[in-house]
């Protein structure tokens, strides 16, 4: 699907060769702050996981990509439609690169390519992320694309024994 690719990466469905590399990304406690995990995951979930990680996005109500770097063939990140809701035409989005390959521009060309297929193939309305108040790399990649800041949750997540804010961001397709 051309709609999910250009010359730098692709997003692509999962697979179930994706085990090794969903058991790292997930199990990298780097990254549970913003996913709200506690716990590692073990192979076996993960298994399960991508058995039925190809359920349709109307019956499953979310959707994950692989990030795919075109040039290396190597598998970079994880992109995610949740909370999608077909009725209202909305969904979240979130994004997450590994790190050694952030600030590369792989977080934008991958959000450019996800951003055009919720809009145009999902017929979504509006879509809209959740961001640490701290996550300056992330409010200035959803900025880049129009996302605007439309609320704070406080004190919404806990990390390392403290509260932190969460800015709500959102697009709204106006075409």
């Amino acid at each position: 699907m051309q709609k999910l690719k250009n010359n730098i990466i692709s997003l692509r469905a999962l697979e179930p060769e994706d085990l090794e590399f969903l058991f790292s990304t997930e199990n990298d406690n780097t990254f549970w702050e913003v996913s709200g995990t506690q716990t590692p995951f073990s192979k076996y979930i993960l298994k399960q996981y991508l058995e039925n990680a190809q359920q349709d996005i109307f019956e499953a109500k979310q959707l994950r990509l692989v990030i795919v770097d075109v040039l290396k063939n190597e598998n970079i990140g994880l992109i995610d439609l949740f909370d999608f809701n077909p009725q209202h035409q909305r969904a979240g989005i979130g994004i997450l690169i590994l790190k050694k390959y952030q600030n590369k521009g792989f977080a934008s060309e991958a959000l450019k390519l996800f951003i055009n297929y919720a809009f145009t193939e999902l017929n979504l309305h509006q879509i809209y992320a959740n961001i640490p108040s701290n996550n300056t790399n992330s409010k200035v990649l959803f900025e880049k694309f129009d996302f605007k800041k439309i609320g704070i949750k406080k004190d919404w997540i806990k990390s390392n024994g403290q509260f932190k804010d969460v800015h709500l961001y959102q697009l709204i397709n106006i075409n």
